[in-house]
């Protein structure tokens, strides 16, 4: 059974944890205000699976730049690529 760490706020467990808490908004919001409200939820899923194929997420790079950082080694694709450089 696969657990994830939960002993710190990596990129990815933010990341999981504002699409969760888009998702779950705008479904309350959809059901109480205005199913337009569902269109965020599509962009949340629309999101996600572009990061799945592509590897590039928005949050992620906003994060990034606030200063979180992630829980792999290496710190993603933009530090290998400085390091097979020199």
């Amino acid at each position: 059974m696969y657990v994830a760490r939960t002993d710190s706020w990596y990129l990815e467990r933010i990341i999981w944890l504002i699409a969760g808490i888009f998702t779950l908004t705008s479904a309350v919001l959809a059901w109480v205000h205005s199913p337009y409200w569902l269109i965020l939820t599509a962009l949340v899923g629309v999101n996600l699976i572009v990061f799945a194929l592509s590897g590039f997420c928005m949050m992620a790079n906003i994060l990034y730049k606030l200063g979180a950082r992630s829980a792999i080694s290496g710190e993603g694709r933009v530090r290998r690529a400085h390091t097979q450089a020199r």
